[in-house]
């Protein structure tokens, strides 16, 4: 028995993903979400394939992916048509933003730590 999907309008999807209607069309229109089927009048429909893509997409971006970087990856797939290659320059590409993420936090405890020193040093004057 084939199941059939379920099809999802541009406010309904927006609304289940908490995300504009613009943004998706923006993303349609750089090649990230390019299933998109159109009924009469040109309506944009969408499926639960388009659901998880930007699902995907959104998480991505909450990773700190930049949307070059996922483009670069839906070219690689189109390309290459392996997700060995796609997932390989995904962990490269995640590996890096760690490597960001970890130079930034050490940066944020420099400045906590100079911030409670300065604090010190003020209470200290205030309590003379």
């Amino acid at each position: 028995m084939k199941t059939v999907a379920k099809e999802l309008s541009i406010g309904e999807l927006a609304r289940k993903l908490e995300m504009s209607q613009r943004t998706i069309r923006y993303y349609e229109e750089i090649g990230l979400l390019n299933s998109i089927k159109r009924v009469e009048g040109g309506r944009r429909i969408y499926t639960d394939v388009d659901l998880r893509r930007l699902k995907l997409i959104k998480r991505l971006k909450i990773m700190g992916m930049t949307l070059s970087e996922m483009q670069e990856l839906e070219a690689m797939w189109t390309i290459e048509k392996s997700n060995d290659k796609v997932l390989g320059r995904l962990l490269e590409l995640m590996g890096n933003q760690l490597r960001r993420l970890d130079d930034r936090i050490a940066d944020l405890n420099i400045l906590r730590n100079e911030i409670v020193e300065y604090q010190k040093r003020i209470q200290s004057k205030i309590a003379q």
